[in-house]
């Protein structure tokens, strides 16, 4: 008995850590001239609907890989829609020449560079990753 309730702390300890999530947060370089946006501003910038920041003019978005995890919460919890689904608005603006989407890069690190060094840049990275080289506009939980 005592073998079997070792297995299902065990069992149970994986599932929770499992599925445990980072917080994202959404940011810009520290010295971009960006304020707080709410989830709904990030959206529209992340789904295509519009290419401003708030007083910085174009924005360059940048973005995590297909299949990464941070990516996935990203778009769920802002968006309230699938990294799938945002690939397929996107694609759409692609093809009729509407917008340009995200640019890709492999990690909250390469996120954080690119976004401390061009100010009209935003992306997200995990809330444990912020530093002074960026400023938070949006944490999601």
């Amino acid at each position: 008995m005592k073998k079997l309730n070792q297995v299902a702390l065990s069992v149970g300890m994986f599932f929770l850590i499992g599925h445990s999530q980072a917080q994202v947060a959404v940011v810009v370089g520290a010295k971009s001239g960006a304020t707080a946006m709410t989830a709904a501003q990030v959206a529209d910038l992340f789904l295509g609907k519009s290419d401003q920041m708030a007083g910085q003019g174009t924005a360059l978005l940048l973005d995590h890989p297909e299949g990464d995890a941070l990516r996935d919460q990203f778009y769920t919890k802002v968006t309230g829609k699938s990294a799938a689904q945002v690939k397929a608005a996107w694609s759409r603006l692609v093809f009729s020449g509407k917008a340009t989407p995200p640019k890709e890069l492999a990690n909250s690190s390469e996120v954080k560079k690119i976004v401390a060094s061009n100010p009209n840049s935003i992306g997200y990275i995990e809330k444990s990753a912020v530093d002074s080289s960026v400023k938070v506009l949006l944490s999601v939980d």
